[in-house]
């Protein structure tokens, strides 16, 4: 899996480039969040559900349903969100979709749900260039650092590279209306 650190990172980088009247502040949190939350997953190996089980690590909370599910919510919340409920839903939605795509284009663990609950298999894409981080805070460690050095090159640089037209196109955009 990316560190929390680049599953915030698409979600962050493209709202930032789309602006505050298109995504607001708390649209943005809530997407950095829905970003992150399918990791929450990793606490059901204190409750001793094994990795490979349908709710351990990159199970159910990494599924298609599960970010599905997160969007619907997010549109159900848009006012506090300050935003539409379509707005709500697919920037939300597509920031939680991230988190287990990116997941499946590493180099490592036992792939990811993301049929279920249709199906159990775990995917992973057939591209696969990010190196899988350690769980925990050790990607502070002589392992992580090679790590963050491959989520830099492969999920911070390609989303700032899709956030900087985006940008550009909006200031270029707002000139012409001012």
């Amino acid at each position: 899996m990316p560190t929390i650190f680049s599953h915030a990172a698409v979600p962050l980088l493209l709202g930032a480039a789309a602006g505050r009247r298109r995504i607001s502040r708390p649209l943005l949190a809530a997407g950095a969040v829905a970003a992150i939350l399918p990791d929450a997953d990793v606490l059901s190996f204190r409750l001793g559900i094994p990795y490979a089980d349908a709710f351990g690590h990159r199970g159910a909370c990494h599924s298609i349903a599960f970010a599905l599910l997160v969007a619907v919510l997010a549109a159900a919340c848009h006012r506090p969100l300050r935003s539409t409920p379509w707005r709500a839903l697919l920037f939300v939605g597509l920031a939680a979709l991230s988190h287990p795509l990116l997941d499946a284009m590493t180099d490592g663990g036992l792939g990811v749900a993301l049929a279920w609950p249709l199906d159990a298999h775990r995917y992973f894409l057939p591209w696969r260039p990010i190196r899988v981080s350690p769980i925990g805070a050790g990607f502070f460690s002589a392992r992580g650092w090679p790590v963050l050095a491959s989520e830099l090159r492969w999920v911070w640089l390609p989303s700032a590279l899709l956030a900087l037209p985006i940008y550009l196109w909006r200031r270029r955009r707002d000139a012409r209306q001012a």
